[in-house]
């Protein structure tokens, strides 16, 4: 298994991640994962917010407060 720091393939498709604490582990080598509110594409070297309880990712800060408070606004 892959984590973070190991260079996967280059594969321009989506990327499947197993989301650890301060960590995730590469399940399926991949660009990007998409953002779990907005459907935004995110670069793995740009991934800097997930939820290891959801095991999904997070665009920006906002995004998260959207998710974990949907009823906010």
């Amino acid at each position: 298994m892959l984590n973070r720091y190991d260079r996967p393939t280059p594969s321009a498709g989506e990327a499947e991640l197993k989301y650890l604490d301060g960590d995730f582990r590469i399940v399926r080598p991949g660009a990007f994962v998409r953002c779990a509110v907005t459907g935004i594409p995110i670069p793995l070297e740009e991934l800097k917010y997930w939820s290891v309880e959801r095991q999904e990712a997070y665009s920006t800060p906002e995004s998260v407060l959207q998710r974990l408070h949907p009823d906010r606004r």
